[in-house]
C-alpha cells in the first residue's frame, strides 16, 4: 500500500478530490491530512473520510522533528500540499527527497513567489493582460514555487473573464489533473 499525507491551510477542495479519488483504491491511501490551522475545513474534510488528522503549529513544523518523525512513523511514500501557504522547511524536504509535490494556481515560473496563491495569482494574471493561464504540480524545494515542474496544464483567459472565472477555470484542471499526476508518481515510486 502507498501512503499519501496531505498538507493543506484552508478549506481543501483538492484534498477532497484527492481523497475520493484513492477512497475505495486497494493500493493507494490517503494516510493523514496534516494543517497549520485548527479551524481549517479541510480537517472537516478528512474526518468525513474517518482520516486522520494532525494539526501543528510554526514552532512544531519548524523547530521540532516532530512533523518529519510522525510521517516516517506512518511509512509515508508521497506528501502532497493542498493550499498548504508555509514554506516546506529543508529538514522535511531531506527526509522526504522527491517526494513532496505541490500544486500552483498560475503557469510557472510567472506569478510564483512568496505571497503569490490564490486570488492574488489570478489577479495579477488579470493585470497582466494574459491570454492563458493554467496549473502546475511542481516538486518542493527550499524555496517557494521553484522545484522541478512535473505536469502543467492550460486555460485560455476570455474577454471580460474576472478573478472569480478564471479561479473556478484553473480549478476544474487541479482537481482533474492533480489526482492522475499523484497516481502516476506512485505508480513510478512502485516500479523503483
Amino acid at each position: 500500500m502507498k501512503r499519501i499525507a496531505i498538507f493543506a491551510s484552508g478549506s481543501g477542495s483538492n484534498a477532497q478530490k484527492i481523497i475520493e479519488y484513492f477512497h475505495k483504491n486497494k493500493e493507494i491511501e490517503v494516510s493523514l491530512v496534516l494543517s497549520n490551522r485548527p479551524d481549517a475545513y479541510v480537517l472537516q474534510r478528512a474526518d468525513n473520510f474517518e482520516i486522520p488528522t494532525h494539526v501543528f503549529d510554526r514552532d512544531e513544523f519548524y523547530h521540532s522533528n516532530e512533523v518529519v518523525k510522525l510521517l516516517q512513523n506512518l511509512n509515508i511514500d508521497l506528501i502532497v500540499l493542498a493550499g498548504f501557504l508555509w514554506l516546506v522547511p529543508e529538514g522535511l524536504i531531506k527526509a522526504f527527497p522527491k517526494r513532496i509535490i505541490n500544486i500552483h494556481p498560475a503557469l510557472l515560473p510567472k506569478f510564483g513567489g512568496k505571497g503569490m496563491y490564490g486570488n492574488k495569482v489570478h489577479k495579477a494574471v488579470i493585470e497582466a493582460g494574459e491570454q492563458e493561464s493554467g496549473i502546475t504540480i511542481h516538486y518542493v524545494n527550499e524555496h517557494f514555487d521553484e522545484g522541478e515542474i512535473i505536469h502543467q496544464s492550460k486555460y485560455k483567459i476570455d474577454k471580460g473573464d474576472n478573478v472569480d472565472m478564471i479561479a473556478y477555470k484553473g480549478q476544474q484542471l487541479e482537481h482533474h489533473y492533480y489526482p492522475k499526476v499523484i497516481e502516476n508518481l506512485l505508480k513510478k515510486y512502485r516500479n523503483n
